[in-house]
């Protein structure tokens, strides 16, 4: 079997990727024409997307198409994208952050994630963008205010919101991030376009007895959690009759 062949422009940009992990991803589909999560995962990556997004944020595009795997189960390929989605700014992907910078920058924030405001020891907390790598890229002039620390738990609920996001998909505008709950939120205007608010709360030590409390009432009224805090929220606040 004769490999494929692939214009110009892909094979110039593929090769300016660098990183073991989006190197596996390009020699494999250069060698092959695509590479599947099944691929991934007998190189040793057990979260394939994440190899994926690698080599999309150094401008190479990668499409999506659905294939079976050895079992014959429905899985994901992918294969170079549109030649005119290359982008041409990315080269060597995302930059390394210093422990010093990651220091100053959860200084910052008091050792606490920015989306719930849980504290955490330092080693658990991840810096993010705040406008995601893949709308903006590495900004010029590194600055503290442009990075958060995220505990594990709010990055990954971040990831899927802003993947799924049309900005993130299509617009790329940083000014759409920048007015979004997870660019900014404690002053947004909607949640990856959605119009939306969010409220991420977290029980801490003697808090939990307090959450117990709710959860407990939340039974007798056989509403879901969610639902019956709105509701004593909004009696609170003398937005709902008795």
């Amino acid at each position: 079997m004769s490999k494929p062949k692939f214009p110009k422009v892909i094979l110039e940009k593929a090769k300016m990727v660098t990183g073991k992990r989006s190197r596996v991803v390009v020699d494999h589909i250069l060698e092959n024409g695509s590479i599947t999560t099944e691929d991934l995962e007998n190189y040793g990556y057990k979260h394939p997307p994440r190899a994926i997004r690698d080599v999309r944020e150094q401008g190479l595009p990668l499409e999506m198409f659905w294939t079976k795997n050895s079992s014959g189960r429905k899985i994901a390929g992918y294969r170079f994208g549109n030649i005119e989605a290359i982008r041409h700014d990315r080269f060597e992907g995302r930059r390394i952050l210093s422990k010093e910078f990651h220091e100053q920058v959860c200084g910052l924030h008091k050792s606490k994630c920015g989306i719930c405001q849980t504290s955490y020891e330092l080693r658990y907390l991840q810096l993010d963008h705040r406008v995601p790598y893949e709308v903006a890229g590495e900004p010029k002039t590194r600055k503290i205010k442009e990075y958060m620390p995220l505990c594990g738990s709010c990055n990954r609920a971040k990831s899927w919101s802003c993947e799924h996001c049309a900005n993130w998909l299509e617009k790329k505008d940083p000014t759409i991030c920048l007015t979004c709950y997870w660019a900014r939120p404690e002053d947004y205007d909607h949640v990856a376009i959605r119009e939306m608010r969010r409220l991420d709360v977290v029980w801490e030590g003697k808090e939990v007895d307090d959450f117990e409390a709710v959860a407990d009432a939340a039974k007798q009224t056989d509403e879901p959690m969610p639902e019956f805090v709105k509701r004593v929220l909004r009696r609170a606040f003398g937005r709902e009759k008795e």
